[in-house]
């Protein structure tokens, strides 16, 4: 199966935890409950009868509307309407506003297994929060074998061969005041068409592997704000012992990319020897893709300039042609 074939779920009872819901009616074990569907539904529709292209792996969420409608049908009326519904086996039917349940939810909840719950929050505001914490949940993913570092509010994934020195590079980085994301074992997410981001496995979070020192926590040694949770993955760079025969960037016209889940990212191959600021290097290069994303490329400015000193050039050439005539 491919990385982007895979498809990965979450507990509703994570879901519940995340955004304390009350349990009105949990008839089964929400743990079991696996939802792997990252979009929701305002089943309006189909409580009119409409079913077509009806997904019943969704979580279906009621709001003032849908509740609105559900209290002009007498309780024969909004069983049936409600069975329907609850007969397609649903993973979960979701209350906003604090909206009392009907008594008919708590039948039917009990009838089809289907758990029933209530939140305090309005309608767009749930759906928005759920949405974005199930398309992070069930974001297809990779682990990558490198450095993420946030630098000047950039997401820099440093990747390279053992030993080339990805991790002493994250420490200088991390003692001139940017923050550690992940060392060793980065894992990333693509959470939408252009966004990846990168976070690190719990078990190893914070922790920092430097030769002839052993392992070292950067949050223990540098303080809460040395560190970070997750990140958005804005350039690669990629370490490499320097090549004497081979040419290596010098201006920087075109932007390289490297292709993860899907998703281009600039990148940039940076030679390591004896003598060079890894650190200083790896700010310079977050600053200046910064500025290629504002739409600034200091190259192109620079062979601008080269052309018009040219064309003032070929001018003064003319010019003294002519007096020389």
């Amino acid at each position: 199966m491919s990385e982007n074939a895979k498809k990965y779920n979450v507990s509703l009872a994570k879901i519940i935890q995340e955004f304390d819901l009350e349990k009105t009616s949990v008839p089964v074990d929400p743990e079991s409950i696996l939802i792997d569907e990252n979009d929701v539904t305002r089943p309006g529709l189909q409580l009119m009868g409409f079913y077509e292209y009806f997904n019943h792996e969704r979580i279906q969420v009621i709001g003032n509307m849908e509740y609105a409608y559900l209290e002009t049908l007498t309780p024969q009326e909004r069983t049936l309407k409600l069975e329907t519904l609850f007969s397609k086996k649903i993973p979960a039917l979701i209350v906003t506003r604090n909206l009392p349940c009907f008594n008919e939810m708590f039948e039917l909840s009990k009838k089809y297994d289907i758990t029933v719950l209530r939140t305090k929050d309005t309608t767009a505001s749930f759906i928005a929060g759920l949405i974005s914490f199930l398309n992070t949940s069930l974001a297809p993913r990779i682990t990558r074998h490198g450095v993420l570092i946030e630098i000047y509010g950039e997401g820099v994934l440093i990747m390279g061969e053992s030993g080339v020195g990805k991790s002493e590079t994250a420490i200088e980085l991390v003692k001139r005041g940017h923050r550690l994301v992940a060392d060793d074992a980065v894992e990333i997410k693509r959470i939408s068409n252009s966004t990846l981001m990168g976070s690190s496995p719990d078990n190893i979070r914070h922790f920092l592997e430097l030769r002839g020192i052993g392992i070292v926590n950067a949050r223990r040694l540098f303080g809460i704000g040395s560190v970070k949770m997750s990140q958005q993955i804005d350039l690669i760079v990629e370490l490499e012992q320097w090549n004497p025969e081979k040419l290596y960037d010098r201006m920087g016209v075109d932007t390289e990319y490297t292709n993860i889940l899907g998703i281009s990212v600039p990148s940039v191959t940076i030679p390591v020897r004896p003598g060079r600021n890894l650190a200083v290097i790896l700010e310079v290069a977050a600053m200046n893709n910064r500025q290629k994303e504002m739409g600034y490329n200091a190259a192109h400015e620079l062979l601008h300039k080269l052309g018009l000193e040219m064309e003032k050039n070929e001018t003064f050439k003319n010019i003294d042609d002519i007096d020389q005539m």
